[in-house]
C-alpha cells in the first residue's frame, strides 16, 4: 500500500490569512462580513447545512478551510434554474457536489417505489427539496453557471455509482455517474485525503484532467496510458494465479447492460479490489470512453481522524434556518461517533462499499473530548450522550492482526461465513471507553443507540455485561435480518442460532444488573434468494419468540451493494460466475410478493391478515389459520365477518 502524505502536512493556501468562520457562508453578505471577495471552493448539497461533523459537507468545508481556502456552502438549491448556484459568485478552484448524507433516490422514495413524504435533513422534514438524481442534476446547473469551473464529485450518491450500475428506481442499467454529470472527478469512500490533494493541486493550476493519479478518485478517459499492463477481467473465468500490477478491466457499460452475468462479474471484481493494501485501478469501458478509478484511498491515521474531529464545528445549524427543526440534526446533536467503516460485509448494505473494510478509529482523549464540548456547548443538553457509536458500535479499535494478510485479503467479509482467525475481536478498548465516557462530570448516562454485532459481541461477555449494566436505556438494537439458512447465505449473516445465543446473554446480563432490557430485531424481507416458504418460517420464529417488529425493512437494491446484482439478474456475485445461468437465484420483484414478505413480518397487524390467509391457502398451509396459539393468523377480521377458512374455534375462558 502507497504511503501516504499526512493529512494535515500541506503548506496552507494563501487565503489561511482570512482566518476560521464562525459558520461557512450561505450567503454574498456573509462572505462580505469576513472579508472575502470570492470562494476558492463552493459546495453544493442537498442537505441543510448543519455545521456537524456528522455532515458530510461540514467535514469537508471545515478540512478544506484548516488548508487555507475560503469555502462556501450551497445547500438544498432551488435546481430549476442556474441562479442559486452562482449565488455566491465563480469558485476560484471548483464545485464540490454530493447529494449529501443520504443517496437522493434512497431519500425520496420508499422500496414501493413511492415518494416520500418528509426529508429528513430538510428544516421542518419537508420533503421535495432536492431532485431525482441529484447529483447529476446539481453538477449540470453549476455547469450552466460556470462552464469553466471544474466540477468534482463526491458523497454516498456518487460514490455507490462510480462504475456501471443496475438503477431500481428505473429498473435498468446506468451509466457511470461521471459521464452522466459531465464532471471532472469523482471523490469516492471517505473523501479527506482526496479533496485535500485535488485542492492544493488545482490551486497551483493543474488541470483536472492532469489529477489522474490520487487514490480514491476516479475520472473519464479517452485513451489508457501507454505501456499500461492491463489483466483483462471482461469475461467471467479464473483470475491470474497471482495478480499483476497494473489495472484490471471490467466488463464494458454495454456488456453489463446486455448480460446480467457480466454486471455480477463486474461488482465483484469491484469489491475484491476494495482493499486499500492491494486494491489496483479499474477502468471500464462506456462507448469510446473510459471510466479510470484509482485504488482506494490509505485510510487515516488515529491522529488524522482525531484531528477531523477537532476542526472548529459550530456544532448546530446554519442561523439561516432561524430555528427550524432538522430531523437528522436532532437525531445526532449529542451523538459521537468513535469509529468509521465496516468489515461484515452485509451483501445488502452500502457501508462497507462505502467507507470500506478498514476500521478507522479515535483516539479515547478526542472522544472524551467532543462529549466535554457537548457538555459544555450544545443546547439543551441533559448529560445523556444518545449514542457512542458508528456504523456498527462495537467494531472499535479492532482490525486484522497481520499487516501482511490485512494488505493482501480479498474477502469480502471478516466476518463470514466464520469470523477470520486473523481479526482482533477484543472488546477491551471500547469497555475502557464506555468507563472513561460515563465518569466524565456532568455526564450522567451514555448510550449505545448503533447497530450491534452480536456475533462479535459473544466473544466478550464482559462487554454484553456491561452495555446491559450501564449502556442500554431499555432497548438494544440487533438485526439478525433473517432466520433462514438460505437468505442469511446470500446476506452473508450468522446464522439464526448465533442470535438466540446472544439473545439469552443479553438477558442474563440484563437479569444480573437488576434491568428489564428488550432487544428489538430488525429484519428484511424480499431479499434476493427469499422464498414465500423462509418469510412464512420466520414469521413463525417471530410468534414463537413473542417478537412483534413495527419498523420492518423490505429489500431496496442500492447501486453497488452485492445483493443488487443478485436482485438484477439472478446471479450470485459471492461465488465465481463462470458458468452462472442468470436467473437462477430467485429474487422476489412482483410488489404484490414483495408485499407479501413485508406482511409476513408483520403477521401482528390486523391489516395484513387477508393477504397472510389468502397466501396460506395457496400455500397448503390453512392449518396456520385459526386461533390458537399454535396459527399465525386468525380466520377472523376486525370489524367484519369471519373469513374464509377453517373453522372458528370459539375461544376458552382464562
Amino acid at each position: 500500500m502507497d504511503k501516504a502524505k499526512p493529512l494535515f502536512s500541506y503548506r496552507p493556501y494563501w487565503a489561511k490569512r482570512f482566518g476560521t468562520a464562525p459558520l461557512l457562508p450561505m450567503s454574498r453578505d456573509e462572505m462580505e462580513t469576513l472579508g472575502w471577495d470570492s470562494c476558492d471552493v463552493v459546495l453544493v448539497t442537498g442537505d441543510a447545512y448543519v455545521d456537524h461533523p456528522s455532515f458530510g459537507m461540514a467535514v469537508i468545508g471545515r478540512l478544506l478551510e484548516a488548508h487555507g481556502f475560503r469555502v462556501g456552502i450551497v445547500a438544498q438549491p432551488d435546481w430549476r434554474s442556474a441562479a442559486a448556484f452562482a449565488a455566491l459568485g465563480r469558485p476560484n478552484l471548483f464545485f464540490g457536489v454530493t447529494s449529501g448524507n443520504m443517496d437522493s433516490m434512497v431519500n425520496r422514495y420508499t422500496a414501493d417505489r413511492k415518494i416520500r413524504r418528509n426529508d429528513a435533513y430538510t428544516p421542518e422534514d419537508e420533503g421535495g427539496r432536492r431532485p431525482d438524481r441529484a447529483v447529476i442534476v446539481y453538477a449540470q446547473r453549476c455547469r450552466e453557471a460556470f462552464r469553466d469551473v471544474p466540477v468534482v464529485l463526491g458523497g454516498i450518491e456518487a460514490s455507490m455509482r462510480r462504475t456501471a450500475h443496475y438503477d431500481y428506481w428505473s429498473d435498468a442499467m446506468r451509466r457511470s455517474i461521471l459521464i452522466d454529470a459531465k464532471a471532472d472527478l469523482l471523490v469516492y469512500g471517505n473523501g479527506e485525503r482526496a479533496i485535500v490533494e485535488i485542492a492544493h493541486r488545482l490551486a497551483r493550476k493543474a488541470e483536472p484532467a492532469a489529477i489522474d493519479d490520487v487514490r480514491g478518485t476516479a475520472l473519464v478517459r479517452t485513451r489508457l496510458p501507454p505501456g499500461l499492463a492491463v489483466e483483462d477481467r471482461s469475461l467471467p473465468g479464473p483470475p491470474p494465479a497471482r495478480a499483476p500490477q497494473g489495472a484490471v478491466r471490467l466488463p464494458s457499460f454495454e456488456a453489463v447492460e446486455r448480460d446480467p452475468a457480466l454486471f455480477a462479474h463486474a461488482l465483484r471484481i469491484v469489491h475484491q479490489e476494495a482493499n486499500p493494501g492491494n486494491g489496483r485501478p479499474l477502468v471500464q469501458a462506456h462507448g469510446e470512453r473510459e471510466v479510470w478509478i484509482n485504488p482506494p484511498a490509505v485510510p487515516l491515521t488515529t491522529p488524522e481522524l482525531d484531528g477531523v474531529y477537532a476542526l472548529p464545528f459550530a456544532r448546530a445549524p446554519h442561523p439561516a434556518y432561524r430555528g427550524a427543526r432538522i430531523p437528522a440534526w436532532e437525531m445526532i446533536r449529542f451523538s459521537v461517533a468513535i469509529m468509521r467503516g465496516c468489515f461484515g460485509g452485509c451483501s445488502f448494505c452500502s457501508i462497507t462499499a462505502h467507507e470500506g473494510r478498514v476500521i478507522q478509529s479515535r483516539s479515547e482523549d478526542s472522544v472524551l473530548r467532543e462529549i466535554e464540548d457537548i457538555r459544555d456547548s450544545t443546547a439543551g443538553f441533559t448529560g445523556i450522550i444518545s449514542d457512542l457509536g458508528g456504523p456498527t458500535a462495537n467494531m472499535y479499535r479492532m482490525n486484522c492482526r497481520s499487516e501482511r494478510i490485512r494488505t493482501s485479503c480479498r474477502r469480502f467479509s471478516c466476518l463470514h461465513p466464520d469470523i477470520c482467525r486473523h481479526l482482533d475481536t477484543d472488546h477491551g478498548p471500547l469497555i475502557a471507553l464506555y468507563r472513561k465516557a460515563r465518569a466524565l462530570p456532568g455526564i450522567r448516562k451514555v448510550l449505545v443507540a448503533s447497530g450491534l454485532r452480536y456475533d462479535l459481541a459473544l466473544r466478550s461477555p464482559a462487554y454484553i455485561e456491561e452495555l446491559a449494566a450501564h449502556h442500554v436505556g431499555g432497548y438494544l438494537k440487533v438485526a439478525p435480518e433473517h432466520t433462514e439458512e438460505g437468505p442469511l447465505a446470500r446476506m452473508m449473516k450468522p446464522p439464526v442460532a448465533v442470535f438466540e445465543r446472544f439473545k439469552t446473554a443479553f438477558e442474563r446480563a440484563a437479569a444480573k444488573a437488576g434491568k428489564e432490557l428488550y432487544l428489538i430485531p430488525y429484519f428484511i424481507a424480499a431479499h434476493p434468494g427469499t422464498t414465500d416458504e423462509d418469510m412464512l418460517n420466520l414469521a413463525l420464529w417471530l410468534k414463537r419468540h413473542d417478537f412483534r417488529p413495527e419498523q420492518v425493512q423490505t429489500f431496496l437494491p442500492s447501486p453497488m451493494a452485492l445483493a443488487s446484482a443478485m436482485y438484477h439478474g439472478g446471479c450470485d456475485p459471492l461465488r465465481p460466475l463462470a458458468g452462472q445461468r442468470p436467473g437462477h437465484l430467485f429474487a422476489a420483484k412482483d410488489l404484490r410478493q414483495r408485499r407479501l414478505h413485508k406482511a409476513f413480518l408483520r403477521y401482528h397487524d390486523a391489516a395484513n391478515w387477508p393477504l397472510l390467509r389468502e397466501a396460506l391457502k395457496r400455500m397448503g398451509r390453512a392449518d396456520l389459520i385459526g386461533p390458537g396459539k399454535r396459527h399465525l393468523v386468525p380466520a377472523w377480521q376486525p370489524g367484519g365477518r369471519p373469513a374464509a377458512g377453517p373453522a372458528r374455534q370459539p375461544r376458552r375462558r382464562r
